[in-house]
């Protein structure tokens, strides 16, 4: 920095802040450049709208059955996508079933990828014996397949939505856990981080202000595929029978109900769940392949 002492009192208090700014915008720019992360952006938000806000002006009753409505065809009068073999609305259960799945979806990826953070940082960082056994562990979860997990566990436990998000969580952080030990072995190795340390600094200080921080962006595309991944696995259990009882719907129950129906003629039971699951999932793989090459430009530049 130049120019005299009022020069510099003179200068913005957050000009150091500049470069930062920079990176952020040239790494929000690449990513609004992505027009599938954008289409990606624009499909999630849709589908969470119509689940979330939908019923607010579409009601539908779902817990009770109604024997004289069932299977009615789509455009049925009060049925746009028609009903079910119990009387249910299918567009209202298509909505109840959405908030299910994407709560399960979003709250079990945010929980994998937070606990893979941490043990990954911790194992990478601290190395030696303690990594090994940690990482140990990650191998020998990872050697069983993890929809066998998921079953054996949705057998044992009533499967509610709590239930779920902790059963999948419990299990999806394998993946999280060995992307960000990679990130922690480069990073302590670096001179700030040594440096860090000669200056008295704690390892947990290191893990928490450096090596988290550093590999966000890691985190962060990851932690969108944990959520479609979430998603797949919440229809894969309640597509074998396995998801939330009934009155509560989601995606796969109403997708296994309808294949089981789609013999006898009723096609417009399995198209718009598995639909919808389809929309949603290449909705967060677009925004994750966006923001990848977003935090990769940023990256770079640094």
């Amino acid at each position: 920095m130049t120019g005299t002492p009022g020069e510099r009192a003179e200068q913005p208090p957050d000009a150091d802040d500049a470069p930062v700014r920079g990176l952020w915008r040239q790494g929000v720019e690449v990513f609004c450049e992505d027009r599938l992360a954008l289409v990606g952006v624009a499909i999630f938000l849709l589908l969470a709208g119509v689940c979330f806000l939908g019923p607010l002006f579409y009601h539908t009753d779902q817990v009770h059955t109604d024997l004289a409505a069932v299977f009615l065809s789509p455009g049925a009068p009060g049925h746009p996508l028609g009903t079910d073999g119990v009387g249910y609305d299918q567009l209202g259960r298509l909505m109840l079933g959405g908030q299910t799945s994407i709560i399960v979806g979003l709250a079990a990826g945010v929980l994998a990828t937070a606990v893979g953070t941490v043990w990954g940082a911790v194992a990478g960082f601290v190395g030696g014996w303690v990594d090994a056994a940690m990482m140990r562990v990650v191998d020998a979860m990872m050697a069983i397949p993890s929809l066998f997990l998921f079953m054996l566990m949705a057998t044992i436990v009533t499967p509610t939505v709590p239930m779920l998000i902790l059963i999948i969580g419990a299990f999806a952080w394998l993946g999280p856990a060995r992307l960000v030990r990679g990130e922690a072995l480069t990073l302590r190795a670096r001179e700030y981080i040594q440096a860090m340390r000669s200056m008295g600094g704690t390892g947990g200080r290191a893990v928490r202000r450096h090596i988290v921080p550093n590999a966000i962006g890691t985190v962060i595309v990851n932690a969108t595929f944990q959520v479609a991944d979430a998603i797949l696995y919440v229809a894969y259990l309640s597509f074998l029978g396995l998801g939330v009882p009934p009155p509560a719907a989601n995606w796969g129950g109403m997708l296994a109900d309808g294949l089981a129906d789609t013999y006898s003629g009723h096609w417009w039971l399995l198209y718009p769940p598995g639909i919808a699951i389809i929309l949603i999932v290449l909705a967060c793989n677009f925004i994750g392949g966006g923001l990848r090459d977003a935090f990769e430009v940023r990256l770079r530049r640094r």
